[in-house]
């Protein structure tokens, strides 16, 4: 987090004295050369990764490579023999161990060590409260409005779901379309990595999380121990902005998703070992089957001001929770992480981009906007000094509701809270279509931002739009196919849906300029999954050529939801029409059709076929037609005949065969 954020948390201010901070480092980072003699291969992941975290891989196509092995256990117990030395923890992707210890000897034993690169302070002995550096700025990314909200018991949107006071930040992104279908983080898991939950063991504006057993597990990293109830609230109050579950009052997100809780963050001090904490619980998330990380936590000055991350260190590849966050997306995971509050620190002008992590290349940065979609002025800027665009997206983050210490709604600034809200909504996206990966859901949600085509240096690629986005993925995963065969098409395709859908198959011929609907299929009913549909057209009476084919999908009543599918499918292959040869019985007299208008046929048996005279007689006893036959089939042309009744007579030799009546029409 920041030490030079301006955002004052409206229950506590403290003020504070700037004293020396030039203390003796205590903590260190020791930085392995490699993992020779690991007792752990790639051939065995599941001896250090969970069943879960081994199926995402396998799932994505993603390779297990040394950075997940585990770091050497006998570098880890040569370290720890030594006298005075702490291990804190570990980051087996970084390759390098935090220590703690205040004897220099013990350092260059350390250092010693063949297998060791070096060792690096990286924090002072945690100085008392009231002696850090900046701690006046509030280093914590958010701030407390007065609780002016007031429990709201309508629904404030046409869904299923009575949001309360969460419904503009659920809307503005179209949430609401997602949690309609079911979509609400079911069988999802986040790792939340904060400064503290304070009170979400007992708090009643989250009890549906303890009494659905949805918090999996927690750690202190800063404390070392299990409980991080008694810690700062500031990751409780992210935590309710994705979880909370109270209808009239607040839902939120993905309020039906499991979540790991992880204290990494020391709000006493500021220094670069809480960057170490992250990404120890980071792999920890991974080897567990964590699906997304949702952080509120930045940093770009420390207490030791030599930490401090310059503009030009903020470049994706230099800070070490930056490099363990897109190490994170390489395994699979969505890191979501506010982008900061400086947008408007005018007298630092450095301080105005986006802080560590949400500089990392695969790290999805969240800005802060109000519930109408303008950007806040706090909201941190992009690029990075890479070049990359920031933040990725922006969320509501002014006046955004999360659940107080009470249990009840209140409402707060800062992308701390723009953060969350984003994560669990694509938490839920990335329910809906687990068929994608990580970053194929992150390139989803961009391009159908409100300004995906064109990102620019505030909004990123804009408001995520969830029912935009959930469109595109039906239109990646839908697949169309066609053949034909003497005059018939049949269209194949497969498209995703829930049982509740419509399909219109859509043709346009070639010399058509639009498409009409020819049939219409309903969906085979089931869970929203992968369908396959086949459906026959006959063109025979259509003109030859080229043949278009769509389809368009329409899901439950939803009539804003209507989509063609981009697919289409070229026929270049002529339709052949060709009728075989008519056999008719040997003895056959066919006199057609009758009335007549402009052709009469008539259709003779082998038998009759040649030498049959043809003579055609009005009622005067004038003959208006008389011919030989030659053939099977006679036409004659009656377009310029009297309208009246006619007799027809086949004489067959010197023999009449027939004599019928027939009708001229007009």
């Amino acid at each position: 987090m920041k030490n030079f954020y301006k955002y004052i948390v409206a229950i506590l201010v403290i003020a504070f004295t700037h004293t020396n901070t030039q203390a003796q480092y205590t903590r260190y980072i020791v930085k392995l050369k490699n993992k020779g003699g690991t007792p752990f291969t790639l051939a065995a992941p599941n001896t250090y990764l969970s069943a879960k975290a081994v199926a995402r891989r396998t799932k994505y196509n993603l390779s297990i490579d040394s950075t997940d092995l585990p770091i050497t256990p006998r570098y880890i117990d040569s370290i720890k023999a030594i006298a005075n030395v702490t291990i804190l923890n570990v980051s087996k992707w970084l390759n390098q161990v935090a220590i703690s210890t205040t004897d220099p000897m013990a350092i260059a034993k350390i250092n010693n060590f063949t297998f060791v690169i070096n060792t690096s302070g990286i924090a002072a002995k945690t100085l008392p409260v009231g002696l850090n550096k900046n701690i006046s700025a509030n280093k914590l990314a958010f701030e407390i409005l007065p609780n002016t909200i007031t429990t709201n018991t309508t629904n404030q949107l046409t869904t299923g779901l009575n949001y309360g006071n969460s419904a503009n930040q659920i809307a503005l992104h179209k949430g609401d379309f997602l949690h309609d279908y079911g979509f609400l983080g079911q069988g999802m898991t986040i790792a939340m990595m904060d400064a503290g939950f304070n009170t979400v063991n007992t708090n009643t504006g989250i009890d549906s999380l303890r009494i659905n057993n949805q918090i999996k597990g927690t750690w202190d990293f800063v404390a070392r121990e299990a409980s991080v109830t008694e810690d700062d609230a500031h990751g409780f109050y992210c935590l309710s902005i994705i979880g909370a579950n109270k209808p009239g009052q607040m839902i939120g997100s993905a309020p039906k998703a499991n979540f790991y809780l992880y204290r990494t963050e020391d709000v006493a001090s500021e220094y670069p070992i809480e960057e170490q904490n992250w990404a120890s619980a980071a792999e920890l998330a991974d080897s567990l089957g964590v699906d997304v990380f949702s952080t509120s936590l930045g940093y770009i000055d420390f207490d030791d001001a030599s930490f401090d991350y310059t503009y030009a260190q903020r470049n994706g590849n230099t800070a070490i929770m930056t490099r363990a966050a897109d190490l994170a997306a390489k395994k699979g995971i969505i890191v979501c992480n506010s982008a900061g509050n400086n947008g408007n620190s005018n007298a630092f002008p450095n301080y105005k981009y986006v802080a560590v992590p949400a500089d990392g290349d695969s790290v999805v940065a969240v800005g802060a906007c109000n519930s109408t979609g303008q950007i806040t002025s706090f909201s941190a800027w992009g690029p990075t000094s890479s070049g990359k665009v920031k933040p990725n997206v922006t969320s509501v983050g002014a006046g955004t509701s999360f659940v107080n210490l009470g249990g009840s709604p209140s409402n707060g600034n800062g992308t701390s809270f723009s953060n969350p809200n984003i994560a669990g909504l694509i938490t839920a996206y990335w329910q809906a279509f687990p068929e994608f990966s990580n970053m194929t859901v992150i390139d989803l949600v961009q391009q159908t931002s409100s300004i995906g085509n064109t990102p620019d240096d505030r909004y990123g690629y804009g408001l995520p739009n969830m029912k935009k986005a959930f469109v595109a993925g039906l239109q990646k995963l839908q697949t169309q196919n066609a053949t034909i065969n003497n005059c018939k098409a049949t269209v194949q395709f497969a498209a995703k849906d829930n049982g509740s859908s419509t399909y219109e198959l859509q043709r346009k011929l070639s010399n058509e300029t639009v498409f009409t609907t020819v049939k219409t299929i309903p969906s085979i009913s089931g869970a929203f999954a992968l369908k396959n549909y086949t459906v026959a057209d006959s063109i025979t009476s259509t003109a030859l050529g080229t043949v278009q084919y769509r389809i368009k999908h329409t899901m439950s009543t939803d009539t804003s939801f209507v989509y063609t599918t981009t697919s289409t499918v070229n026929y270049t292959t002529v339709c052949t029409t060709t009728v075989p040869p008519i056999v008719l019985p040997t003895d056959a007299i066919i006199i057609a059709p009758n009335p007549v208008k402009t052709s009469l046929t008539i259709k003779l048996g082998s038998l009759y076929a040649a030498n049959t005279t043809i003579k055609i007689i009005d009622t005067k006893g004038a003959v208006v037609h008389q011919s030989v036959s030659s053939t099977t089939i006679n036409q004659i042309n009656t377009a310029q005949w009297a309208t009246g009744i006619y007799i027809v007579e086949l004489i067959n030799n010197g023999k009449k065969i027939t004599s019928k009546k027939i009708l001229k029409a007009y």
